[in-house]
């Protein structure tokens, strides 16, 4: 169990029957009456954000979350399939579960699985991708004075803004949690 007052950010809790991230936190005390924890908390499920106040001394109970190392296999369109590279027990997910979390994945990349009571609810994929550019227009030199960008697709079909000079066939770093280019390979 953890009360309010302990809250801090990243910390995953079980709460009306959800489990829930927080995202930020502020214990206030007011000129008059009890402080009070005023947070932000995101489902882990359906993504949406809730705003809520507690008392510092409410308690909830703290969620054990499992994160297992899976590798990503292939898609046939409706289901994603995943294998457990130890076991070998292959496992699949459909695309409500995962969102848009795969698209900077290839492939053969592993991932990790967020397991809470022996229940799938979500993936990581890694913080950064090294993915090839696949379609890009090219860059004129004196479109602008400095930092343009133009859109890019990689080789998982997702669209990345990337600097004027990159071209076509290029080894890009993308930060996945953002989709934000980092730099050639």
């Amino acid at each position: 169990m953890i009360s309010a007052g302990e809250f801090r950010n990243g910390i995953t809790v079980e709460f009306e029957s959800g489990l829930y991230t927080i995202i930020d936190f502020q214990h206030v005390k007011p000129g008059k009456g009890a402080a009070f924890v005023r947070s932000t908390l995101k489902n882990m499920e359906s993504g949406a954000v809730l705003e809520k106040t507690f008392r510092p001394t409410e308690k909830m109970s703290r969620a054990h979350i499992d994160r297992r190392d899976l590798q990503y296999l292939y898609t046939d369109g409706q289901m994603f399939h995943f294998m457990d590279v130890e076991s070998y027990e292959q496992s699949e997910m459909n695309a409500a579960q995962i969102g848009d979390n795969l698209r900077f994945v290839k492939e053969n990349d592993m991932i990790k699985v967020l397991v809470h009571n022996g229940r799938v609810f979500g993936i990581e994929p890694p913080m950064f991708a090294e993915l090839a550019i696949t379609d890009t227009e090219p860059g004129f030199r004196g479109d602008t004075a400095q930092g343009a960008t133009k859109p890019a697709t990689v080789e998982t079909g997702a669209t990345v803004k990337v600097p004027l000079f990159v071209n076509t066939g290029d080894v890009i770093k993308i930060d996945t949690r953002t989709g934000e280019y980092l730099g050639r390979v």
